[in-house]
């Protein structure tokens, strides 16, 4: 079973220093590519970096909506230079925010710099992966104004209504999920999933953030994470179903909902979303996976990119 995990942030200070360990214990589950997002000018060096180490990274470079005020008055030209020395990359992590957190950036230069930049993914002929939070009616607009996108987007950890699926789709958006849908109402995320065309649907971890909401014995745990607690913080690296008798009954009698906020995701961590994912689709994990798979290589199949090389 191969597996395509469409967005995460390896690069995030939180675990850059263990990602070789990461990306070596994913890939040795199944997991053949990363789509690695940048978030701002500081840490896309990073994220070329660890492209040029790893073959399984695809590098992504983009100005988060968090991040805006952040930028500096040359971010947009270094922005494409970086795009001219790693023909490899796709854009993102770009987007929209109208939620507590967005709240604090000025939506009007969101807008601009949103704008910018998947106006610069059509013309590189490259997917963009969108954050959209609590602003889908602005996203709809600008996409319409600039798109169609022939070269597609990801609404990444896609946690929008059924009703506007059909209409970013028309538009040449993806869907991706992530362990954050299982915060919404299980009646409402199948009547959404249900209605994503199979040839748009794509799987993502969001690591370090998007714990799913599991058992602790089916999930694997970022070693050394300093918000869990000593029995599980102690171990070299948790994966599920590791350990001694008394160390399996102990997770099995808790799930993540007993961890902290906090809690680091480790990127390994797709199969819980893709259990979830085909559990309310009614199809088997391997249909998934082979499905989300495929959806992912033909996204990230453009010019230059490493799949390409790869084939």
């Amino acid at each position: 079973m191969k597996l395509f995990d469409a967005h995460c942030h390896l690069q995030d200070p939180r675990i850059f220093h263990k990602a070789p360990q990461l990306i070596a214990t994913t890939v040795n589950s199944g997991v053949l590519h990363f789509a690695v997002n940048g978030v701002s000018e500081e840490d896309w060096n990073l994220v070329k970096d660890m492209s040029e180490r790893h073959p399984s990274v695809i590098p992504c470079f983009g100005v988060h909506p968090w991040f805006v005020q952040e930028r500096t008055p040359n971010w947009f030209s270094t922005l494409k230079e970086f795009f001219e020395t790693t023909p490899a990359a796709a854009v993102g992590e770009i987007g929209l925010d109208k939620g507590s957190k967005g709240r604090e950036i000025d939506f009007m230069d969101q807008v601009g710099v949103f704008r910018q930049q998947l106006e610069l993914a059509k013309e590189l002929k490259r997917p963009a992966s969108i954050h959209c939070v609590r602003a889908f009616g602005d996203l709809l607009e600008i996409m319409k104004s600039v798109g169609p996108f022939p070269d597609g987007v990801i609404i990444h950890s896609y946690l929008g209504s059924a009703e506007m699926v059909p209409e970013l789709s028309k538009l040449g958006a993806y869907f991706s999920f992530s362990g954050f849908l299982m915060s919404m109402k299980a009646q409402k995320a199948k009547k959404m999933l249900k209605v994503v065309p199979s040839e748009r649907i794509l799987l993502e971890t969001d690591a370090p953030d998007a714990l799913p909401k599991a058992e602790l014995n089916s999930l694997f745990l970022v070693d050394g994470d300093p918000s869990l607690p000593q029995e599980l913080s102690a171990k070299e690296e948790h994966s599920p179903n590791v350990g001694s008798a008394s160390d399996n009954q102990f997770h099995a009698s808790k799930d993540s909902s007993t961890l902290p906020r906090e809690t680091l995701n480790h990127p390994a961590n797709i199969h819980n979303v893709l259990d979830y994912v085909a559990s309310l689709l009614d199809m088997t994990k391997e249909e998934l996976a082979e499905l989300s798979y495929r959806n992912a290589i033909r996204l990230f199949s453009y010019e230059g990119s490493k799949i390409l090389t790869e084939k």
